[in-house]
Parts: C-alpha cells; structure tokens; sequence
C-alpha cells in the first residue's frame, strides 16, 4: 500500500463536505417549491434527500477530525435559477448528484490504496450518488 495524500484527502473531505451542506440547502429549498397533483410524493423525496446529505456531511465530518482536520464551516456555491418546475428542478437535482459521484471519484483516486477504510467508504458513497443519478432519470423519463 502507498502512503496516504493526508492534506489533499483533508483538502478532498472539506470540498464534500461543502457539497453535501449545499445539498441540504438545495434539496429543503426544493421541497418547499413543488406544487401540483404529484407534490405530496415528491416533497417527500427531496425531504429524505436533505436528510441523506446531511448524513453524508455528518460521515465525512468524522472523517475529517478523526484524520485531524478541520471541518467546514462553509457551503458550496449555489445558485437560485428561479426555475421551479418539476422537471427543472429534477433537472438541477441530476446536475448535483453527478457533480457529487465526481467529487467522491476524486476522493477514491486519492485514497485507493493507501486506507481501506477510505476506500471502502468512498465506494460505498459512489454507489448511494450512483443510484440517486439513477432514481432521478427515471423520475425524469415521464417528462418529454
């Protein structure tokens, strides 16, 4: 096994960690803005999405002080696009979930062989923004 890159997986964990506070913010404030005949099912997912990434956070804040750094104060930059459909703001959703399954392959590049552990957490938080990516596409198939 090769040395672990101990500041730029420090560095790597504070820019997720970001990411997923943002999340928190982006999916609250998304669950908040649906309206028509299917808002009941759908606030409910951006509900448990926000709920997810405060989880992440919380996981990769551990993380953080276990390697002895310092967590995050800060989220990631967002924008409000005004756009509050459905499918826009499913659109956004897939758009996050992507940027976030490239975040953690960063952290994989970096932690691959150097800590099993970090490792293996960074596989399984791949899997869960994966299959978000996938649950969101198919929320977005009915749309044309």
């Amino acid at each position: 096994m090769r040395e672990l890159d101990h500041k730029k997986t420090v560095d790597l964990l504070n820019t997720i960690m970001e990411f997923e506070l943002a999340g928190v913010v982006r999916y609250t404030h998304y669950s908040l803005m649906v309206t028509g005949p299917n808002r009941i099912p759908i606030v409910e997912f951006f509900k448990l999405q926000a709920n997810e990434s405060l989880t992440h956070a919380q996981q990769v804040g551990e993380i953080l002080t276990g390697l002895e750094g310092h967590p995050t104060l800060r989220i990631a930059p967002m924008e409000e696009t005004y756009k509050h459909t459905v499918r826009d703001i499913l659109e956004e959703s897939l758009s996050h979930e992507k940027k976030a399954v490239d975040l953690y392959k960063a952290l994989l590049d970096t932690v691959e062989n150097a800590s099993i552990y970090l490792e293996e957490f960074t596989r399984t938080m791949i899997g869960t923004e994966e299959m978000h990516n996938i649950e969101i596409k198919k929320m977005l198939r009915d749309f044309s």
